[in-house]
């Protein structure tokens, strides 16, 4: 199967930031097991702080790939693009989140992208990223 991670904005960041949300790994440290331990599968990994660069990366694999694994951050909350094209794609998406966006501020309980979406994990730390890809490969 080929599937891609997208991230978003700041999730470049991990390991360094918020730690006590976010946990100590980098996600590259992360995305290098997580190849290692599904190694035939075909995984890739695109990250942006740029909305219109997410925006064009759904594009370009939404019709070519058996998955995508989507944590748009902050950008769940804020942008109708990022709906608008996850809509547009016909590979399916799963919107992941390592915190509990429910347990935190109230503007991070809407999301744009879950109505669109084939489904939606959140809460499991970096684990939300292999459950999302599980249920790609069920």
């Amino acid at each position: 199967m080929k599937i891609i991670i997208i991230n978003g904005p700041n999730l470049n960041l991990l390991g360094k930031r918020e730690n006590d949300i976010y946990g100590n790994e980098t996600f590259n440290d992360f995305f290098e097991k997580l190849k290692t331990k599904y190694a035939n599968q075909e995984l890739s990994y695109f990250q942006s702080n740029i909305e219109g660069e997410l925006i064009d990366k759904l594009q370009e694999v939404g019709y070519d790939y058996d998955g995508i694994i989507l944590n748009a951050a902050a950008y769940t909350h804020t942008s109708v693009g990022i709906a608008d094209a996850v809509k547009a794609i016909t590979t399916p998406v799963v919107e992941v989140h390592i915190s509990n966006t429910f347990s935190r501020e109230d503007f991070r309980h809407k999301s744009y992208i879950s109505p669109n979406a084939k489904g939606v994990i959140v809460g499991f730390g970096l684990q939300s990223y292999e459950l999302a890809l599980q249920s790609f490969l069920k």
